[in-house]
């Protein structure tokens, strides 16, 4: 009866610990779905700013690059 209350005890934890590594590989995949898409357009938006305003200063010539 010992052992098998042990056994359980242990079994239910790495249910538990099986349980919350699922949780927090959803939760990582969710921010990946949710941040990548955000920080992408606003690092394109920033750059694409500052190569319009480089361009309008310096034109497209050899100082440009």
């Amino acid at each position: 009866s010992q052992s098998d209350l042990s056994y359980s005890d242990d079994e239910d934890y790495h249910l538990a610990q099986q349980e919350w590594e699922e949780s927090m590989q959803e939760l990582q995949q969710l921010a990946l779905v949710l941040l990548l898409p955000w920080v992408g357009r606003f690092l394109g938006r920033k750059t694409s700013y500052w190569l319009f305003d480089r361009y309008q200063c310096v034109g497209l010539g050899r100082t440009f690059f």
